[in-house]
């Protein structure tokens, strides 16, 4: 028997374009919207005797709306990559666009009753409201390609279900491509960079991601490598439960991780140090990382002082040759090996540009500053550093060089979101971390 609720003047309710040319329409009314921002933009600047550039004119407030509100209410592959795309550091866009896309992070609005519904009777029949006691009609929460609610399992246990918005898998492609057309028209992409082996890499990645199954996997395989550290607690998978576009699991409460920050130093030192831990394991021992950096993957329990890991849809596999290289390039990084640091990005796939160029020399500060937390063996103080600052900005200088800039290698930039999401977290919690203590025993 399902809890119901209603949706009429639910603000963060908003039906899903499910079929590709509605899909579309949206992306081409979008595209039109934010022209004719720029127009009315420049007329009214033109008659107050200023005259701005194009990007001025694409980067208003009201485009910023236009852009944030359509790519939520699309969600799936346009929002997901809307997402993705925010957290690169200003490595593709401008750090004005950055910041419009980073409003979806914390987009909570989900698909009405009817659609919640259509995709229940896909994964267990007509007759799926039979099969759940005290389903909660509203969600738990949102995000781009699914929704989670709370319900008991028929052995009664309390579950939460993931539920996939309906159309979302079938519209990555077009999705992914409408997004790469409109960032190219709107001339925020340079037209001599070449984003197609990202573009392609990211519909892969979102297939999976929009496969539950392939989440389900993920998760056990999560619980089977952390089971025995009392540290982190992870949901336990129902496979009977779980099908192509519903995830069945345990009901693990917690509070948010950001609630951290009304805790002692020590405590909060304490829980970075734990996730620094675990992201190291993940990229150089287990050569699997979940690369979401959304804060609302963890949650925190303050009586046992584990830390709850969620949503393992983001699961990336990293082959051991780019884990190999990667340690290598932290080994010369540590030891101020300049020669052998240069050697090892360039095997990674980094552009390092001429020796002695000015481009170089900015790519070898960029790597210098993103070091930074690695290199001495005290505790790294994230809330006393710019270190994001000073990242942002000499990326922004290094994409300007479109003579020698090209984008990261990919599984790099998987890589870069989970580390730059870590440090993202450590410094909200005003936290210290000695990450080069954590780093000996897998370097060694």
């Amino acid at each position: 028997m399902a809890r119901k609720s209603d949706d009429k003047g639910d603000a963060d309710s908003r039906p899903i374009p499910t079929g590709r040319a509605s899909r579309f329409a949206r992306m081409a009314r979008l595209a039109t919207g934010v022209a004719g921002g720029m127009v009315a933009e420049g007329t009214r600047q033109l008659r107050a005797g200023n005259r701005l550039k194009a990007k001025d004119l694409l980067l208003t407030p009201d485009n910023a709306r236009r852009v944030a509100e359509q790519l939520a209410t699309m969600r799936g592959a346009a929002m997901k990559v809307g997402q993705m795309l925010s957290m690169d550091n200003g490595e593709f866009l401008p750090k004005e666009l950055a910041d419009i896309l980073a409003r979806l992070r914390d987009d909570a609005r989900h698909m009405p009753v009817e659609q919640l519904c259509e995709a229940m009777i896909e994964a267990y029949g007509p007759e799926w409201e039979k099969q759940f006691y005290g389903f909660d009609m509203k969600p738990l929460a949102a995000a781009s390609i699914g929704q989670v609610h709370r319900t008991i399992s028929p052995d009664g246990r309390d579950i939460v279900l993931k539920v996939q918005y309906p159309g979302v898998a079938a519209s990555i492609d077009s999705d992914v491509d409408n997004i790469a057309s409109l960032l190219r028209m709107s001339g925020l992409l340079p037209s001599d960079v070449d984003i197609q082996p990202l573009l392609e890499d990211a519909k892969a990645q979102l297939k999976d991601e929009a496969d539950y199954l392939k989440e389900a996997k993920h998760l056990q395989a999560f619980r089977q490598k952390l089971g025995g550290d009392d540290r982190y607690l992870l949901p336990e998978v129902l496979p009977e439960l779980t099908h192509r576009n519903v995830l069945a699991m345990t009901y693990v409460n917690g509070d948010p991780i950001e609630g951290l920050l009304d805790r002692p130093q020590s405590e909060r030192d304490s829980v970075m140090t734990a996730l620094f831990d675990l992201m190291l394991h993940e990229i150089f021992e287990l050569r699997m990382v979940q690369t979401d950096p959304n804060f609302a993957n963890y949650l925190y329990r303050h009586q046992t002082g584990e830390i709850v890991l969620l949503d393992f849809g983001a699961t990336r596999r990293f082959k051991a040759e780019f884990v190999n290289n990667y340690k290598k390039l932290v080994r010369a990084a540590i030891a101020g090996d300049e020669a052998r640091l240069v050697a090892q990005a360039e095997k990674l796939g980094y552009a390092m540009g001429d020796p002695g160029g000015e481009y170089r020399d900015m790519v070898m500060q960029l790597l210098a500053v993103g070091m930074e937390p690695l290199r001495e063996n005290v505790a790294y103080d994230f809330a006393q550093s710019d270190m994001s600052r000073r990242l942002s900005r000499l990326a922004e200088d290094i994409t300007r060089h479109h003579d020698a800039w090209r984008p990261p290698p990919i599984d790099a930039i998987y890589f870069h979101r989970k580390v730059g999401g870590m440090f993202l977290l450590a410094t909200r919690l005003r936290a210290r971390v000695n990450v080069h203590r954590l780093l000996q025993p897998i370097l060694a």
